[in-house]
């Protein structure tokens, strides 16, 4: 006993530093480059000469201008067709019959010279200014200039314009003419590849001792080019060069910190999520998952990371937890992002900008389609923020690198798709998320549509008990529409046998519980429970709604039938008989429908409805349920209980307030 209160006490301080080192062991034991620079600005460390040479990368535009250079200089490669000039000489002469001899023989040699030129099958405006590789067998090739090969229209007019045929036969003439050069795409293709490989990525060497940029100098294009091949070079040869295990320690100290930062953020939003133990394993999941996925993608491709759609963060968080405690809990969610990546402030701010958005629009569009409009503004956050860095940092956007309009995209994209994980975390984490909670709430829901047509007067009881709860737990900071769909589902089981409670007994009708044995008549009603239970089993209803009907009535004792029994001679030990075989109620919204269930039930026997009666029968009920210790385990404070008493007394003015009566 003792250790398990132990335990308990310090639940959140074990759980933190088990996350701290997870945390630790995922991120590499590998130095990071301790320089930070942008330019435009001054370099504001001591003047850096580089201790080893180094090659000089080029930049990407650069990069960028010599491989689309090498591509249009790389050959279009076609193969030869001897038999091409064959068949068009045998077809001249019938398609241009009636025309002389002497004409058939200058078109002869004239075809001769457009085939040794050759026609190919396709040579657009644009190719004009190639090389042409033709390959005339396995082992012999033929390099010719693309402005000298005919196409079939351009060799055509070529051979009209020197014998002057008439239309008919000049069209005649096109269709028998044969392209003997067939273009070849997958030579071609791997020829330009080829070319793109053979640049190289460097463009010079910085030598030992030679200075890189010196103290506080403006940092230059130039320099920027050479700090990103010094950091490249420090990465990749040179590296982290300290202990390892002080490496490691400072890893820890880092995670520490942003787990405390992640404590901090709970402590003072007063968030459930400290009282749930399962949605605080789900918060800090996703703080491993952000962690893990960064440095993944960052080893296969750094710039990939772009890619990477953090903003989905934000929808998991909105979609299981308070939207006032979400938009701080992305925030630390993705700090690990300034450390891991490189560029890790721009990335980081252009995520956070992405997921303020993301939680604002799914606000407003969280059914369906509407989802794709959440992802649209994702990509208009990352592309307008992404500007803005480029706008200040190079002062222009003419070197706006457009692949960045594919990575945001597909950062969109995969938001989409990463979004129905939100129900596997609903079995792994036991949550329920808000869009589950709507479709639950639905009363032409199944269950609570057969509950309606079998048991209607508890129909209009769990309807009465939801309003009641909602507002309630509203008015404590709770999830309100857990709480509605919790008060729906609290009595099912009900349904196996309504003509047992007395809500669904005809006006006038024999009470059945007045035949039978006060401890029989106990177990029927005690039954309710796991009928329920039963019922949302069979529906598939998630484990939640199943503790909503076990905590309903606690522990507590069926006091009218155990009363009956000690007034019919029963023996007084005989009370377990009397108390319902369920759980007491541990998070606020099952507190309150608790009460709610209690408070709606007494509610019908008053015989007045005056502001006193009601506030006396709240106070009696609810007092009741305290000193019977059924909310021993609850999370809840006597300020958040007298909060729900207020709104239990308004809420039941509201219902039974005197009507005026009207004449007929």
């Amino acid at each position: 006993m003792a250790i398990s209160q132990w335990y308990k006490k310090y639940f959140h301080i074990i759980f933190f530093i088990v996350a701290s080192i997870s945390a630790m062991l995922i991120i590499p034991a590998e130095g990071k480059f301790k320089f930070e620079y942008q330019r435009g600005r001054p370099w504001l460390y001591e003047t850096l000469v580089s201790p080893v040479d180094f090659p000089i990368l080029k930049s990407d535009q650069e990069l960028r201008s010599e491989r689309n250079l090498a591509a249009s200089k790389s050959p279009l490669c076609f193969s030869y067709n001897s038999e091409a000039i064959v068949k068009s000489r045998e077809q001249i002469p019938i398609a241009l019959a009636g025309i002389t001899s002497d004409t058939l023989l200058i078109i002869d040699k004239l075809l001769t010279f457009v085939y040794s030129k050759g026609i190919a099958d396709r040579m657009d405006d644009s190719d004009r200014l190639s090389r042409v590789v033709v390959a005339e067998s396995a082992f012999t090739q033929n390099e010719l200039p693309a402005a000298e090969i005919f196409t079939v229209e351009s060799a055509s007019d070529y051979i009209n314009e020197r014998v002057g045929l008439d239309r008919e036969r000049a069209q005649k003439l096109k269709t028998v003419l044969k392209p003997n050069l067939r273009y070849d795409k997958a030579t071609t293709e791997l020829s330009r590849r080829d070319a793109i490989s053979a640049i190289s990525p460097t463009k010079g060497v910085l030598y030992e001792g030679q200075i890189i940029v010196a103290k506080g100098e403006t940092i230059t294009s130039e320099i920027e080019q050479l700090l990103d091949s010094y950091k490249e070079e420090y990465e990749k040869s040179m590296g982290y060069s300290g202990s390892y295990i002080l490496l490691k320690l400072g890893q820890l100290l880092i995670c520490s910190a942003l787990f405390l930062l992640l404590y901090i953020v709970l402590y003072f939003a007063k968030s459930e999520i400290f009282r749930d133990k399962r949605k605080l394993l789900f918060v800090v999941m996703l703080v491993l998952l952000s962690i893990t996925v960064t440095v993944i993608v960052r080893g296969i491709e750094p710039a990939y990371i772009f890619m990477v759609p953090y903003s989905v963060f934000a929808l998991y968080l909105c979609s299981f937890i308070n939207y006032k405690v979400a938009l701080p809990l992305y925030i630390v969610i993705i700090l690990p992002v300034v450390i891991i990546a490189q560029n890790g402030t721009e990335i980081f701010m252009l995520n956070l900008f992405a997921g303020s958005v993301t939680l604002l629009a799914y606000s407003y569009w969280n059914r369906g389609w509407l989802q794709f409009a959440v992802a649209a503004g994702v990509f208009a956050a990352l592309l307008f923020s992404y500007s803005a860095f480029r706008m200040i940092e190079d002062g222009t956007l003419m070197d706006f690198d457009f692949a960045f309009l594919g990575y945001f995209a597909w950062n969109s994209i995969l938001m989409v798709a990463a979004y129905p994980f939100i129900y596997l975390f609903e079995k792994i984490y036991g949550l329920i998320s808000d869009q589950r909670l709507r479709d639950l709430a639905d009363t032409e829901s199944p269950v609570l549509k057969e509950l309606s047509l079998k048991a209607p007067g508890t129909f209009q009881h769990v309807l009465q008990v939801a309003n009641l709860a909602e507002s309630a737990v509203s008015s404590i900071g709770g999830n309100s529409l857990l709480a509605r769909v919790g008060a729906l589902y609290h009595d099912i089981g009900k349904m196996s046998d309504p003509i047992l409670f007395i809500e669904n007994q005809p006006p006038g009708a024999l009470n059945l519980h007045d035949q039978l044995d006060p401890r029989e008549s106990a177990r029927l009603i005690i039954k309710h429970v796991q009928d329920g239970v039963d019922i949302a089993k069979r529906e598939r209803l998630p484990s939640i709604v199943n503790e909503f009907i076990l905590s309903h009535h606690g522990r507590s004792m069926t006091l009218y039938f155990y009363r009956k029994h000690i007034a019919a001679g029963g023996e007084p030990g005989d009370a377990k008989f009397f108390v319902y075989d369920g759980i007491l109620p541990v998070y606020r919204e099952q507190v309150v429908v608790m009460m709610a269930d209690a408070v709606e039930a007494a509610s019908r026997s008053l015989r007045s409805y005056t502001e006193d009666s009601i506030s006396e029968l709240v106070e009696r009920v609810v007092g009741e349920r305290v000193t019977d210790d059924q909310l021993s385990e609850a999370e809840i404070s006597l300020k958040e209980i007298r909060m729900v008493k207020d709104v239990f007394k308004q809420r039941l003015s509201g219902m039974y307030h005197s009507r005026m009566v009207k004449p007929f």
